[in-house]
């Protein structure tokens, strides 16, 4: 079987289904060199509260960054975001099962003082994947000299690692341009993640939340969520 790869922009705080594009590839390229979008997963998330879902999100200075990449926005730290966060955490899941044994991580992983967005995406990321015991090779868009777009980047990438085949997310089949792959005898994986149901505080299920609410309720064993194992729950 030939090397997977998959590849996503950075996501604070990301879904479960990150985590599973992640683990199912061989590769996986973190793609800090596409520019940022407003409004994405990029530097905002969910958590689940009494009144409902929850977004964090933290601040990015205005000036220049629709056009900037992510290795160039810069987080605004004029405003106390990571305390206001933390504090919103504790809040919300001080009585989750496994609070005691987390909290303490989320506050010693919330102390980087990282300016970068793109930066303390990946040091967090560089956290979740050791927390979980993930074991895919994990490496940065920004490490390597190829400045092509949309799907010739991802396919540059996918030939840089000797790919046989390319994950992508289930949007992908909106954008990418299959055919290109075709042609260079690629082929394309489409993810089709199911998201589990698992025991969640305040009433009924909300699926989609970022990764802490499911590491504060259910603790760091993620591989039978993301293997499909759905009936352990």
């Amino acid at each position: 079987m030939g090397v997977i790869l998959s590849a996503h922009q950075p996501a604070y705080l990301p879904w479960l289904g990150y985590f599973d594009k992640i683990a199912r590839a061989d590769v996986f390229v973190f793609l800090d060199t596409v520019q940022f979008e407003k409004n994405s997963f990029i530097n905002r998330n969910k958590i689940k509260t009494a009144q409902g879902p929850q977004w964090l999100t933290i601040p990015v200075r205005v000036k220049g960054h629709i056009q900037a990449s992510l290795r160039e926005t810069l987080i605004d730290d004029t405003q106390p975001w990571r305390s206001k966060h933390l504090k919103s955490l504790e809040m919300n899941y001080r009585k989750a099962p496994r609070f005691k044994e987390c909290f303490p991580k989320i506050e010693q992983l919330f102390s980087i003082q990282q300016s970068n967005l793109a930066e303390l995406c990946w040091q967090q990321l560089r956290f979740w994947v050791t927390e979980f015991r993930i074991n895919t090779r994990i490496v940065r868009a920004s490490e390597f000299q190829i400045t092509s777009r949309k799907s010739q980047l991802i396919l540059d990438l996918c030939q840089h690692f000797g790919a046989g085949k390319y994950l992508s997310g289930a949007m992908g089949r909106n954008y990418l341009d299959e055919d290109l792959f075709a042609d260079s005898g690629m082929t394309i994986d489409y993810q089709d993640f199911r998201h589990p149901a698992y025991p969640q505080l305040w009433g009924n299920f909300e699926p989609y939340m970022c990764i802490v609410d499911y590491w504060m309720n259910c603790g760091s064993d993620i591989q039978h969520v993301l293997t499909g194992k759905w009936h352990e729950f």
